[in-house]
């Protein structure tokens, strides 16, 4: 810190110590932006009390479907106090990565695979974690304490905890929005000992509007707020294991991983504002799901080499790539489904034989 509360000031007496903490805040501000975040805020870790229970509503209704670490850490999630007693102060920010153009025209091209947009780049994790560390490191230079980086990788309700900090708030769809940023941006979380000024919290601007729940292919969002991850082509094509249900394999279309149909729809991304990283400009692309179709396990490690996409395996992706030929109702990839037919992996030959089934109908 510039100054410490045992340091005099020039007239004799000792600085206020709100004056110190609001001086080392504005300067924190300062330091994020120029690691590249596009908003800070803070709140406590015993902010949001009501994420206990709804978190315990969501899995009494079973809507974690196979995300069995949910319950797991159930305590945790749900009370972030709980994670690390000692922490006083939650930094929560925010980190931009807007997609250009139109992130719904793949849809159309119904050869190619479509991929969310937060995975078309480098993976965020370690882009998010690596400026949540230097940022945390100067922290600690200037005043000591003790920090705790997380970015989606622990027992961290992170979009509570932003919308009590006011970094933006849930929308309908469950993610977080912002009316200076839109909904495009990632969330990493900065724990702390030290007892810094709290943010105000942020309320709902949704209004009436339903434009995140009507775009939902498959009709994940039970009511306003509320998510069924079962139904949600995010989970379904990362989370979740074996067979999709079949009457929830057409409406994939050609998403083969993650989903941004609510996202593309809020009208908050007016006010959007675009990446700053380049590691957020797009890699993947839209793959030809032929060339999707014939990866084995390491043509797949190196094809997604660095992309979050790697994490679900080829056996998961090559699942969500027949079912986006089924959907393409192009019969000239029957015969990249058929060579799929005999696959070892149960969910994958099940996919390819209802994807033969389909195009030949």
């Amino acid at each position: 810190m510039p100054t410490s509360i045992s340091d005099p000031t020039p007239g004799g007496q000792p600085p206020d110590p709100g004056d110190i903490w609001a001086t080392l805040k504005a300067q924190l501000l300062g330091h994020a932006e120029a690691e590249g975040f596009s908003k800070l805020r803070i709140c406590a870790p015993e902010a949001v009390p009501e994420a206990a229970g709804r978190l315990r509503a969501f899995l009494l209704a079973g809507r974690q479907g196979q995300m069995g670490w949910m319950a797991e850490r159930e305590e945790w999630r749900g009370n972030p106090a709980a994670l690390w007693p000692e922490a006083r102060s939650v930094i929560m920010l925010a980190e931009v990565y807007t997609p250009d153009g139109d992130p719904m025209a793949g849809l159309a091209e119904r050869d190619r695979g479509v991929v969310s947009c937060y995975a078309q780049g480098k993976d965020y994790h370690d882009l998010v974690k690596r400026r949540l560390k230097r940022l945390g490191r100067w922290l600690l230079d200037q005043s000591g304490g003790e920090i705790k980086v997380f970015v989606d990788t622990a027992p961290v309700m992170e979009k509570p905890l932003a919308q009590a900090a006011g970094l933006g708030w849930q929308g309908k769809h469950t993610n977080l929005l912002a009316r200076d940023l839109g909904n495009w941006f990632f969330l990493g979380a900065i724990f702390t000992t030290l007892d810094l000024p709290k943010d105000e919290a942020e309320i709902s601007h949704c209004g009436s509007c339903t434009a995140c729940l009507d775009a939902c292919p498959t009709g994940a969002f039970p009511a306003p707020y509320q998510l069924d991850a079962r139904r949600c082509i995010s989970y379904l094509t990362i989370e979740h294991k074996g067979p999709v249900a079949e009457d929830l394999r057409g409406l994939m279309g050609n998403r083969i991983y993650g989903c941004d149909d609510c996202l593309a729809a809020c009208p908050w991304n007016k006010f959007a504002a675009a990446a700053r990283d380049l590691g957020y400009q797009p890699k993947v692309g839209l793959p030809e799901l032929v060339e999707l179709a014939a990866l084995d396990d390491a043509a797949f490690r190196a094809r997604f080499a660095g992309s979050p996409v790697k994490r679900i395996g080829r056996d998961r992706m090559v699942r969500n790539v027949l079912y986006a030929i089924g959907n393409s109702g192009n019969p000239a990839l029957i015969s990249a489904a058929l060579r799929l037919v005999a696959d070892p992996d149960p969910a994958v030959s099940d996919a390819a034989r209802w994807a033969v089934d389909r195009l030949r109908r």
